[in-house]
């Protein structure tokens, strides 16, 4: 299997990198300040189709291949985790949804103003009480009343909430079905009985809005189903292996970020009269983060080569999911460590970037979980 970008990926590799140094670098740590995005570079990323990267060209978008999508994710990561995590949320979370379990009219209704620029796509999974174990601690409910469905309870850590004009909300349907008994519905936030709370208060990531959501009777037209009524699980779960791979994608770029400010950084800073580059501890260290950048990165690719391919990549998307996460760990914890006090100041990048990247390991399945369903694959497989 072929993980070379090919001319038409390398160039678009490089137009996101041009961009993200330009737009998105400079106002990183302004970003982490003040908890917000540097919306005229979201809105410019319209143009360049950052916004609709696997949205179908009938209704405006860039319709690119998954391995191109995570690039443009690995490329804006490296320089902002926020706004990474933010439109990376919105292309897989946001939009894709609606892209593959979408009417015609759904499509119509809610991509184009999804792409604009002007607004950010959502999904609301997770619940207080109900993160790893969905399919037994899920209690948002939609009951059917007339032609309408009514819809009560709670949704936790919603990334772009406050900025999304539709969110795909996943509810039980049926409390008797088990895996069958969750749908999900298009919920615009304006809805009446729809509570968006204020930003949560995080450790990093924060120019990335995250949000509590509360349903009480809060009523949409029956058409609002995406997809079959029952099938909600199973999108979920579909979701999710997209968007571990988008998750991979992103610590790869985190990890990247961090790796170029160690390098950056060993080769300025003396100590005993010589480059700190010079010192064998300090040269070990730039050695495994490269080697482990290298299969990392490969892993990212592979997974979205096999999902291009149609192929199963449900055990691949968690490989790869697994093993960037935790080598953005590693990476940026060296990296920090390489910086020595400095690592520790909001002066230099890297202590953002620690702080960004342990997310990763959580978001989209916690380690336990990808460790799970990789162990699960394979011996699934064995099984015959």
């Amino acid at each position: 299997m072929d993980f070379e970008l090919n001319q038409e990926q390398t160039m678009f590799q490089r137009v996101v990198r041009d961009f993200c140094e330009a737009e998105l670098k400079p106002h990183a740590a302004e970003v982490d300040e003040v908890g917000d995005m540097h919306w005229p570079a979201i809105k410019k990323m319209a143009d360049l189709g950052l916004l609709s990267l696997q949205v179908p060209e009938q209704y405006g978008g860039a319709e690119l291949d998954t391995l191109s999508a995570s690039i443009a994710v690995e490329e804006i990561g490296r320089v902002c985790g926020s706004t990474g995590l933010s439109i990376s949320a919105h292309n897989g979370l946001g939009c894709g949804p609606i892209v593959r379990w979408g009417s015609d009219a759904q499509k119509l209704a809610y991509l184009p103003q999804l792409i604009g620029g002007d607004v950010l796509g959502a999904l609301a999974l997770t619940e207080p009480h109900a993160g790893s174990d969905l399919l037994n601690g899920a209690t948002t409910t939609a009951t059917r009343d007339g032609d309408e469905w009514v819809i009560n309870g709670q949704k936790a850590w919603i990334t772009n909430a406050s900025v999304a004009p539709v969110i795909s909300v996943l509810c039980r349907t049926d409390k008797e079905a088990g895996s069958r008994g969750f749908s999900m519905i298009l919920v615009k936030p304006d809805t009446a009985g729809v509570t968006v709370h204020p930003r949560e208060k995080k450790m990093g990531l924060k120019g990335s809005p995250t949000h509590m959501i509360t349903f009480e009777n809060a009523r949409v037209p029956l058409e609002n189903l995406l997809g079959d009524e029952g099938s909600g699980f199973y999108q979920t779960m579909q979701t999710l292996d997209s968007g571990r791979i988008s998750i991979g994608a992103l610590s790869v770029g985190i990890a990247q970020g961090a790796f170029e400010e160690m390098v950056k950084y060993a080769l300025e800073r003396h100590a005993f009269g010589e480059p700190i580059a010079n010192k064998q501890a300090i040269q070990w260290k730039i050695a495994d983060a490269e080697m482990e950048l290298e299969a990392a990165r490969t892993l990212v690719y592979k997974a979205s080569v096999l999902k291009d391919s149609g192929r199963d990549y449900t055990r691949m998307a968690a490989i790869a999911k697994l093993k960037a996460s935790e080598v953005a760990e590693k990476v940026c914890f060296d990296a920090v460590q390489i910086h020595g006090s400095y690592g520790y100041s909001r002066e230099y990048p890297v202590e953002r970037m620690y702080r960004d990247q342990r997310l990763m390991t959580i978001g989209e399945g916690t380690s336990e979980i990808q460790r799970l369903v990789i162990a699960r694959g394979v011996i699934k497989a064995a099984r015959g």
